[in-house]
């Protein structure tokens, strides 16, 4: 049996070395390349589809949606411009699933413009 004191030491430091800097960056363009990936329009979809609503705040936490805090894109709906506080491509990709009439967006019009606040399935996914 080996006493704790006989193994190799790991020094940790709060700055990072040179070596652990390299590192650092060897990993970023895969996650980077992950997240900017993001979800696809068969995915986003599909989760609207599963669920009776889906409040805003709940598709950008699902789908990792990355962008800035106060991102806001327009989307164009029958009852004229609104705002959805997605990044550009999410947006546009929601965009399309409301255009083909796959989903219906809930609208909060206490500011004077109207804001997507959630979204709802148009039409029941058929069970077998």
């Amino acid at each position: 049996m080996t006493d704790i004191h006989d193994r190799p030491s790991i020094e940790v430091s709060a700055e990072p070395t040179a070596s652990n800097r390299t590192a650092l960056l060897a990993d970023a363009p895969a996650s980077a390349a992950q997240a900017q990936r993001g979800c696809t329009a068969a995915q986003l979809r599909r989760f609207i589809k599963s669920r009776p609503y889906v409040p805003l705040h709940e598709l950008r936490r699902r789908f990792e949606m990355g962008g800035e805090t106060d991102d806001l894109s327009s989307l164009e709906t029958g009852h004229g411009l609104a705002y959805v506080g997605l990044p550009p491509r999410e947006c546009a990709l929601l965009q399309d699933l409301v255009r083909q009439g796959e989903v219906g967006v809930e609208l909060s019009l206490d500011p004077p413009m109207p804001v997507v606040v959630g979204v709802f399935p148009m039409r029941p996914v058929p069970r077998p």
